[in-house]
């Protein structure tokens, strides 16, 4: 390999999701003519770390094939990513080292079970600003492996600026920014503290300030996604951030929206909620998991306790934004009216986009590790073989010994599948949150845009109008909601189209658990 420090080609490769993974709705995507929903945040940060005098080629598997020419241009590739991209990780590993290219891998899946990736050249662990450093250091000096980790956590404020000119967006429906790390509850399933940590780390609103303009100065327009686990992990940092850049879009006469996830207490505070209405956040990602209290409390779900659902999910409607939901069945304390629960909970709410998983023990979790200690967690639980592709919680869980029957939990969680998933029930839920959205938008798209969004109305309205199962849902939804509130059409619609890619990836659910159901019982 070239001397890296003086110049060195390095291709930065973004592992491929399932297309029936819930977040992959790339047949949503290309209603607007994009390739797949967000651009690989991780991988441009990386990119922003590694040497800037290195040339940069990012290929993303979910937009374009990885190609051998790919290979044969690099002298050294980078791979990173999720549990549900391991299999395709190893696969680029193995792609890149027939190349005799080394191989530098990281990420969340990487960093919580390094031992399933021994095989690449370089182990990249935790926090890239902290660990990325130790690896060039030994990459100058001619070392070919290594592994480095690090306990420290990233200092925020002196975060890079990530590469977004590696991208073309017009691949994609949003671009991420990200604002903070780590999150101050301690959900006993959820990787997010052990990975970091429980104190929210915040960049400051300079930061967030250059970042929009970055992208504002490559010509960049439409979805941001501000994509902190929880972004209100500090209420009193993340209202001045806001304010800050409210007067900077109302300069720039609101060139961006916005959409995030965040904790159910954000309905406790109607001011942040209005300085998020003010900026045109229009969606929230809140995970409710159960309805049910028992469960809450011995999962350490606390800050979702005596919040009723619907209204709360009401509340944030009638801030303008769309509330898409999170929902595990399996937790050791839920009852055997789960399904019953459920759907009750899910069809009050209004949540059209729910998405309904199965309990997952993640590696280096509090739940992993009670499981364990208990002898409940299956051996090698989070690695797959090549022929056992991981898709996502929605359809891998419950990599444990069970203390409700576990055919009884199957047959619920396939109850409630069928159920919210069922033209009539989704479009039902699409009419009471279009009713009770108080919708204003401030970001107006060009005309180039509004023409996709016309071609767009247009084409889910003819693949849902032409299928019996959808077509009376469909069309009273829209009828229902351009009499009622017509200014919430456009939202209602964006909705409908998401029933596309939930409809395909239910049936791809329902059948692999039946097919499991029935391998029970036999």
């Amino acid at each position: 390999m070239k001397n890296p420090f003086k110049k060195a080609n390095c291709l930065i490769v973004q592992s491929e999701f399932s297309a029936f993974s819930y977040w992959n709705y790339e047949d949503v995507c290309k209603l607007v003519g994009a390739k797949y929903p967000a651009a690989p945040l991780g991988l441009l940060t990386v990119a922003a770390l590694l040497p800037q005098q290195w040339t940069f080629k990012l290929v993303d598997a979910n937009v374009e094939t990885v190609l051998d020419q790919h290979f044969e241009w690099a002298d050294i590739v980078c791979v990173g990513g999720m549990l549900p991209q391991q299999s395709s990780m190893l696969s680029i590993i193995k792609r890149a080292q027939h190349f005799n290219r080394p191989v530098v891998v990281g990420g969340p899946d990487p960093t919580s079970q390094p031992e399933v990736y021994q095989c690449a050249d370089y182990l990249v662990l935790g926090e890239g600003e902290v660990t990325i450093p130790m690896f060039i250091a030994d990459l100058e000096a001619g070392r070919t492996s290594g592994l480095y980790q690090s306990d420290e956590k990233a200092d925020m404020t002196k975060a890079v600026v990530p590469r977004f000119d590696l991208i073309r967006f017009k691949d994609y429906l949003h671009v991420g920014i990200q604002y903070s790390r780590g999150c101050p509850f301690y959900c006993e399933f959820c990787n997010i503290v052990e990975l970091f940590g429980r104190s929210p780390r915040t960049k400051t609103p300079g930061q967030m300030l250059c970042e929009l303009k970055t992208l504002y100065d490559l010509g960049y327009r439409g979805h941001v996604d501000i994509v902190d686990d929880n972004f209100i992990g500090n209420k009193t940092k993340v209202k001045k951030v806001l304010t800050v850049i409210k007067e900077w879009s109302e300069f720039y006469k609101h060139p961006f929206y916005f959409s995030t996830e965040c904790s159910i207490n954000l309905a406790d505070d109607e001011d942040l909620m209005q300085l998020m209405k003010d900026l045109d956040f229009r969606y929230v990602f809140v995970g409710i998991e159960t309805p049910e209290t028992t469960a809450l409390i011995k999962t350490n779900k606390t800050t979702n306790v005596n919040k009723p659902v619907a209204a709360t999910i009401k509340k944030i409607n009638l801030y303008g934004m769309i509330v898409n939901a999170g929902f595990i069945i399996g937790f050791d304390d839920e009852s055997d009216q789960i399904a019953e629960n459920m759907i009750r909970c899910v069809q009050d709410s209004g949540v059209a986009m729910a998405m309904l998983g199965m309990l997952y023990a993640l590696p280096n979790t509090r739940l992993s590790r009670r499981l364990k200690s208990e002898g409940r967690l299956f051996e090698n639980s989070s690695t797959f073989s090549t022929d056992q592709t991981p898709v996502d919680q929605t359809s891998t869980g419950l990599n444990f010994i069970t203390k409700r029957p576990r055919i009884d939990i199957l047959r619920d969680y396939l109850c409630v599948q069928r159920f919210i998933y069922n033209p009539k029930s989704y479009f039902s839920r699409v009419i009471q949150t279009a009713l009770q959205l108080k919708w204003i938008p401030k970001f107006r798209p060009g005309f180039i845009d509004r023409l996709k969004t016309g071609k767009a109305f247009l084409n889910v309205s003819r693949q849902l109008g032409n299928n019996r199962s959808t077509v009376w849902p469909y069309f009273k939804m829209l009828l229902t909601v351009l009499f009622k509130n017509p200014v919430c059409l456009e939202p209602a619609v964006n909705l409908a189209a998401m029933f596309i890619h939930f409809q395909k990836q239910s049936k791809f659910i329902i059948k692999n658990i039946t097919r499991e159901i029935e391998a029970y019982e036999s």
